[in-house]
């Protein structure tokens, strides 16, 4: 039996893990350091605020957390550079790295590093990840993502998982469609508004909306369109997005960008809520046209699938979820991951040491 491993798992300084609403990256890492502690081993999370409800240690490295700097620099800069040192010193056989601001740093750390890429490889952020040290192991969440890549050093591909939460429904839900994302052209707010006064059909829109382009957008573009059959929540907390989620007829998600993964599909599909969504990124990797749900190539075929979603079974939705996205095969997936580049670490330091 494979000895526990100590892992650092060293997450952004927005939100708190788990997140108290939006925040689908560190929904993933609080379900992924449970899993990982509930396998035997020992994790210590590095992060922002004062403490975690997940089953890590807890270190700080700022008592505040960053969200309202959220996608400045120096933030992420300053954490890590904190974390680095504790990191060194904590006696830790591999570290799990969840910043941008990381993956600079990693190769003067004498412990391996694995990196999940969270955002859409293209563009900088390819250029990026091409330039970082290949002693970083690269993970991509998606096969969609890892396409959009192309090229790039990875080392493996694992797809989020969910642990199972609350009941699931027992039949095919009545209430309106529901749009569960961050304001944000990407996210086809606008489509599903249209979608649905075509299909004459209720909506509700619950959206993150805290940063300058989010409130811009909202506020210039979706709030003029919204009439009487469509119903705004902003910035909704996990309880509140949980009940939307289990009184919708279907999470409705006509992504216009190629989305890498979409937590909010598997979060919709685990209470037995189908999905019906545009043919972008990863949807097709996790949606299973007629089976959890309809995926449309335009947008033009969006109010017919609205219709037909009814005739999804919620459980065919929750049983897809359970076998091809638990937290508990994400999990092993990561700790065998963790335990090839230990070892890998742990054989070169060996080289060295004959060499020197």
């Amino acid at each position: 039996m494979d000895p526990p491993l100590r892992i650092a798992m060293l997450a952004p300084p927005w939100y708190a893990l788990p997140p108290h609403g939006y925040g689908g990256l560190e929904e993933v890492c609080a379900a992924l350091i449970d899993a990982l502690v509930a396998r035997g081993n020992r994790v210590t999370l590095f992060g922002a605020g004062t403490g975690t409800a997940t089953a890590a240690e807890f270190v700080p490295t700022d008592p505040k957390l960053q969200n309202t700097r959220l996608n400045e620099g120096m933030p992420e800069m300053v954490h890590v550079a904190r974390a680095n040192p504790l990191i060194e010193a904590g006696g830790f056989d591999v570290v799990h790295d969840h910043t941008m601001a990381g993956l600079l740093t990693a190769p003067n750390r004498t412990v391996p590093t694995v990196a999940t890429v969270h955002g859409r490889p293209i563009g900088e952020l390819a250029d990026y990840l091409r330039l970082v040290d290949r002693s970083v192991a690269l993970v991509s969440i998606s096969y969609a993502q890892r396409r959009l890549g192309a090229g790039l050093p990875w080392t493996s591909t694992i797809h989020h998982g969910l642990a199972r939460t609350g009941p699931v429904k027992p039949a095919p839900g009545s209430g309106p469609a529901l749009w569960l994302a961050r304001f944000h052209p990407d996210k086809g707010p606008d489509l599903a508004i249209r979608a649905c006064a075509r299909a004459g059909l209720p909506l509700v829109l619950a959206g993150k909306c805290t940063e300058p382009v989010e409130r811009r957008y909202f506020k210039e573009v979706i709030a003029p369109m919204v009439g009487p059959g469509a119903e705004v929540v902003l910035n909704a907390d996990r309880r509140r997005t949980r009940e939307l989620l289990w009184n919708a007829r279907c999470l409705l998600l006509p992504v216009r960008w190629d989305e890498p993964f979409g937590m909010v599909l598997i979060e919709a599909m685990a209470t037995g809520t189908p999905v019906v969504a545009l043919n972008r990124g990863a949807v097709p990797e996790i949606v299973r046209h007629g089976e959890t749900g309809f995926i449309c190539n335009s947008p033009d075929e969006l109010p017919a699938a609205l219709h037909e979603i009814g005739r999804i079974d919620p459980a065919a939705c929750v049983r897809h979820v359970r076998t091809h996205f638990s937290v508990d095969t994400m999990a092993r997936r990561y700790e065998y991951l963790y335990r090839q580049c230990a070892a890998k670490s742990a054989a070169e330091q060996v080289e060295l040491a004959q060499v020197a």
